[in-house]
């Protein structure tokens, strides 16, 4: 088994061996959860150390005869664009475990459908077999159905199936252009290597509907607009710990499957449909930040900013320049960092004072300080204070784009959203933890070991990566 397969399958094993063990026992579930999970981060901090940078090739590719009769292998891969995507999967979800640990309902059922997605996840961003991507593109539909379904909020059971129909809807079309790929290959293969060198010499015509098939599959997880009603929702419901894989981990997805698949693909479509996508990157990032400023709950505005935020990322890609490029990719890291770290942080006032509402606080910062300090890093990373990481994203992503001529009024726009997105985190942060402390949370008590372990390591992150981004 190689490397990839063990990083892949390591948190899998561990779920397998929680159904074995007793329910009466969920300490023990919790730590064997924090162990396999813990196990693939440190498996993924060894491929970064050995993986080689200096080159633009795939890297540990494992390759094993999977469908003969169809041309399907087992095919993994990992070079610069997955492998710190798999990196941040990894710390994410070991995070989110320890996040978790405050679960108490159906401790075995829900470490196991956690572990199984990040199985899923990692899974989809090392498969080089179209068909095995599409497994374990369709394998997170069902942990997170489940995790959202069972361990949500009130209305956990409407949210979930939005959640599992908009990708479904998605995903059907993606299944249909991957069949249109593989029967334009000759001969017939998912290889992604393979039909590398084959689809960017297809008609111009085959490739735009290829394009728009695997763009609707995308475009649902990213989620670009108009397919990203059920986002809110499934955030607003979803347990934290989930929240912060679905903002962090999921969304990145549909960017990666852009930039791994459709971009390079089907180049002539590519360019076709580019401004396209920069129309609808610039209408994510405008709509999203306004939606955000009309919130009162803290979770569903963090929600509606990874609209926003993931348009930053759609404005980079669609310049179809390095510059760009750099600013999409870093975009996705930074996001799943900053984001991820906010959703932990509203956990922890949520599971004090059982509200989100803004307008419910006030003068938290003289009772909580270390959580006001870390919520405080975190909004304004997020908004892209310069020497924070989502600074250097933004700005890659705003200069590639503005170095295409017909992008400029585009991006000019575009701008719009950082001025919102600063209003609406300085009002919050305003309403939560300036003026006068409501005395209905005097006894509220500041961040415990357990959340700090979680929501450091992300904030150390988020000032590394602002003042020396080009590691």
């Amino acid at each position: 088994m190689g490397v990839l397969s063990l990083i892949t399958f390591l948190p899998l094993v561990g779920g397998l061996a929680i159904l074995c063990m007793p329910k009466e026992k969920p300490q023990a579930i919790r730590m064997v959860a924090a162990a396999a999970s813990g196990a693939a981060f440190i498996a993924s901090l060894w491929l970064w150390a050995n993986f080689d940078k200096g080159t633009s090739d795939f890297q540990f590719m494992e390759r094993v005869n999977w469908i003969a009769a169809f041309n399907i292998h087992y095919f993994m891969g990992t070079d610069g664009l997955s492998l710190v995507l798999l990196v941040l999967t990894t710390l994410l979800s070991l995070l989110s475990i320890i996040s978790s640990f405050g679960i108490t309902d159906r401790v075995k059922e829900y470490f196991f459908f956690f572990l199984l997605l990040e199985t899923a996840m990692l899974g989809v961003f090392v498969a080089l077999d179209m068909f095995l991507f599409y497994v374990f593109w369709e394998l997170t539909l069902v942990p997170m159905y489940f995790l959202i379904g069972i361990w949500g909020g009130p209305k956990k059971e409407y949210a979930a199936i939005k959640f599992f129909l908009f990708t479904l809807f998605g995903s059907v079309f993606m299944l249909v252009a991957l069949l249109a790929l593989y029967f334009n290959s000759t001969p017939h293969t998912f290889d992604y290597l393979e039909l590398l060198k084959q689809t960017p010499m297809l008609a111009k015509s085959l490739q735009l509907w290829i394009f728009l098939g695997l763009y609707l599959g995308f475009a649902v997880k990213i989620p670009a607009f108009p397919f990203h009603t059920w986002l809110p929702l499934a955030h607003v419901e979803a347990p934290t710990a989930v929240s912060v894989i679905l903002a962090g981990v999921l969304l990145k997805m549909g960017i990666y499957g852009l930039l791994r698949f459709s971009f390079p693909l089907l180049p002539l479509a590519t360019q076709r449909l580019a401004f396209s996508i920069a129309v609808i990157a610039a209408i994510n990032i405008v709509y999203g930040a306004f939606c955000s400023l009309a919130q009162t709950d803290i979770k569903r505005m963090i929600a509606y900013s990874s609209v926003n935020h993931m348009g930053y990322a759609l404005l980079g890609m669609a310049s179809l320049n390095v510059i760009g490029y750099s600013g999409a990719a870093l975009q996705m890291i930074n996001h799943g960092i900053i984001t991820g770290a906010l959703f932990l942080l509203v956990g922890v006032i949520y599971d004090r004072a059982h509200t989100r509402d803004v307008n419910a606080f006030g003068g938290l910062a003289t009772i909580l300080p270390v959580y006001t300090g870390i919520m405080t890093l975190a909004c304004f990373a997020s908004l892209g204070l310069p020497l924070l990481s989502g600074f250097v994203s933004e700005f890659l992503c705003f200069l590639g784009a503005f170095q295409v001529v017909q992008y400029r009024y585009l991006t000019l726009v575009s701008l719009l959203g950082i001025l919102i997105t600063a209003a609406f985190f300085l009002v919050m942060i305003k309403k939560v933890f300036l003026g006068t402390l409501n005395t209905q949370w005097d006894k509220l008590k500041d961040m415990n070991a357990r959340e700090l372990i979680a929501t450091v390591p992300l904030c150390v992150l988020m000032v590394l990566f602002g003042i020396l981004p080009s590691i």
